[in-house]
């Protein structure tokens, strides 16, 4: 088989690799629930690539109003979740891909096994399930491409946020931004996934010398970005120009949590975080170093 399905070294977490997919899962329960979901997330996760391919031209297009509804379970949340933002900047279902294809592998889980608590991490982008009583803490990495953590949030059962995603020029995906990472509190992964790619593209200096810039198309020919530049360096930064990339993200990442499309954001660009939400968040925001008496998951 293509898929790459066993289990980590510490035999509790789940490793499933298709392709670009490139999943962790865990799942706390009795034993033989634990294992009823490992199973149903195993069958599920090998018809999801097929699946998204053969829709691949039409979540590469531009979301409009007026665009083809998708077919397949995934793509129609991938649709979704990058809808509220079709009418004001260019944005394409992949934005949401990752937060989409977890979601769909815990759904299986969860419909097949009653669980205490369960995450699919999908590199960064997160669908929670906590039954009542439980709790999450997630720590934030700083840079995707070299793991630290800045930072930590703590969820509870009684708490919306279902879905957490990062974003950022060192990820894996392509961005318009200069953001180093930029999590994202929200109902849904699919939701923060977009949210996220929306607000990173928003942390930004256009035209500034000390980014490099390249047309997504020469570093990935079929990348749904087309000819769009997206970052490849940000060189050295001035106290005040890092300021003002935060406030533009902040500002974007503002009017989200108006339109209650998240729940909170945490912007982070040079050693500098910027917090939107904090105040009403249903997560709490705290320092990396700070103690848990749970193991961190890593957005």
């Amino acid at each position: 088989m293509r898929a790459q399905i066993g289990f980590l070294p510490d035999k509790r977490r789940l490793h499933l690799h298709d392709g670009p997919i490139d999943l962790i899962v865990e799942a706390s329960g009795a034993p033989r629930e634990v294992n009823a979901a490992y199973r149903a997330a195993a069958e599920r996760f090998v018809t999801v690539l097929d699946e998204l391919c053969r829709e691949l031209p039409l979540l590469r297009q531009a979301s409009r109003g007026s665009s083809a509804p998708a077919t397949g379970v995934i793509a129609r949340r991938m649709q979704a979740g990058v809808a509220p933002y079709s009418e004001r900047t260019f944005i394409t279902p992949m934005a949401a891909v990752a937060g989409a294809v977890a979601e769909e592998i815990l759904g299986s889980m969860t419909s097949a096994a009653s669980l205490s608590r369960a995450y699919v991490n999908n590199g960064g982008d997160i669908a929670l399930h906590l039954a009542q009583g439980e709790r999450f803490v997630v720590g934030m990495v700083e840079r995707p491409d070299r793991p630290s953590l800045f930072g930590k949030v703590e969820l509870e059962s009684t708490q919306p946020v279902r879905g957490i995603a990062t974003s950022g020029w060192r990820g894996r995906s392509f961005s318009l931004g200069i953001a180093d990472a930029v999590t994202v509190l929200a109902d849904h992964a699919a939701m923060a996934d977009a949210a996220a790619t929306i607000i990173a593209n928003a942390v930004d200096l256009p035209g500034h010398p000390n980014i490099t810039r390249v047309p997504a198309r020469e570093l990935t020919p079929d990348s749904d970005l087309g000819d769009r530049l997206v970052t490849q360096e940000v060189g050295e930064l001035s106290a005040n120009e890092v300021a003002a990339a935060l406030d533009a993200g902040a500002a974007v990442a503002d009017s989200l949590l108006c339109d209650r499309l998240i729940h909170a954001a945490a912007l982070h660009l040079c050693g500098e975080t910027r917090v939107v939400g904090v105040s009403s968040t249903p997560g709490k925001f705290g320092a990396a170093g700070e103690k848990s008496s749970r193991s961190l998951i890593h957005a």
